[in-house]
């Protein structure tokens, strides 16, 4: 699993020129899914996410998460965050989760984020999609598997 998030002011996602999901102060992710993630990897993950202390405190230290500051989460699925760009110029998806499954363990992240309090908005699986935010900092952090413990 890979996560790109970007503390935004706000972000939205639309597909066929229609708003899907929109979020004001929080956090915009983009998740790609690995062809070995499991529900298990999710958890790990969306754990992760939560407890990130990347907003700022009344002293402009990075202290608080977006549980503290009362924050909205977009999360947006992005299978290219797998490519592997090592061999030649073309990217190769070999690394990606297969489509079906990917799929489920988007859905399994959406849920179990909603189960926290936050409140969550989404992309839609598989469509093409438009994204647009405006990053707070910016600020933008990649988590992968060597982050997780």
């Amino acid at each position: 699993m890979k996560l790109v998030i970007q503390r935004v002011n706000s972000a939205e996602v639309a597909v066929d020129d229609k708003t899907v999901g929109a979020i004001k102060q929080g956090l915009m992710v983009l998740v790609g899914v690995s062809k070995d993630d499991d529900e298990n990897t999710v958890d790990k993950f969306l754990a992760k996410l939560i407890k990130l202390r990347i907003f700022e405190d009344e002293n402009h230290k990075t202290n608080l998460s977006i549980s503290d500051v009362g924050g909205e989460l977009l999360l947006v699925s992005q299978f290219t965050l797998l490519a592997s760009c090592r061999d030649g110029n073309r990217p190769s998806f070999i690394y990606a989760g297969d489509p079906k499954r990917a799929e489920q363990l988007y859905e399994y992240m959406i849920i179990k984020a909603k189960e926290s309090g936050i409140k969550v908005e989404q992309g839609r699986f598989g469509a093409d999609m438009k994204v647009s935010l405006v990053n707070d900092g910016p600020f933008t952090i990649v988590l992968d598997e060597r982050d997780i413990k």
